[in-house]
């Protein structure tokens, strides 16, 4: 029985005081942490880092409007570069790309490279047109191996890294000249 009893007045007077020590910690830096609370009230704040860059898909050329409004302007520039014949525009060639810069890209490699643009689109987006590739080497899937594996891919003596990196740069000099 007194055992029990100083077990009884361990437990009533240790566990209060134990709570007591470890709410006063936890209130020190508040519910959330540091300025938690603040950045809760700020709804422009967010802690997902993916959210911190804002694109601005407005006046993003990528925008439907403004990517037929950009692939019209570019299509008379892409025919005199010799990236597209004068028969097709930049809108066919470009359909099944995400970004319009991505289809540049791949236009202005497929040019440089001597590669042909149908078997690299089909093999870069994993979309598979109408257009003959009968004759590529392109992967069986349907997964899209993005420019620089399929630059490889279809032409492995290549520098298939400098050459999207080139390509990329060209993609983005075409978008700046009519104001993308």
């Amino acid at each position: 029985m007194k055992k029990t009893l100083q077990i009884f007045a361990i437990v009533l007077f240790v566990v209060p005081i134990t709570l007591s020590v470890g709410a006063q910690r936890a209130a020190a830096q508040g519910p959330a942490g540091n300025g938690a609370a603040s950045a809760a009230q700020d709804s422009s704040h967010s802690l997902n880092p993916i959210k911190w860059v804002r694109k601005d898909s407005k006046n993003s050329v990528d925008a439907p409007a403004n990517r037929s409004d950009a692939e019209k302007k570019l299509t008379p520039n892409l025919q005199s570069q010799g990236l597209l014949p004068a028969n097709a525009t930049a809108t066919d060639a470009c359909a099944s790309f995400v970004e319009l810069s991505e289809c540049l890209a791949a236009l202005h490699a497929s040019h440089n490279l001597d590669v042909n643009f149908n078997c690299l689109r089909a093999d870069a987006t994993g979309v598979h047109t109408s257009a003959d590739i009968s004759g590529c080497k392109v992967a069986d899937g349907e997964k899209p191996q993005g420019l620089s594996k399929s630059l490889h891919q279809l032409k492995p003596d290549a520098n298939a890294k400098q050459a999207t990196k080139e390509a990329e740069q060209q993609a983005k000099d075409d978008l700046k000249s009519i104001g993308g």
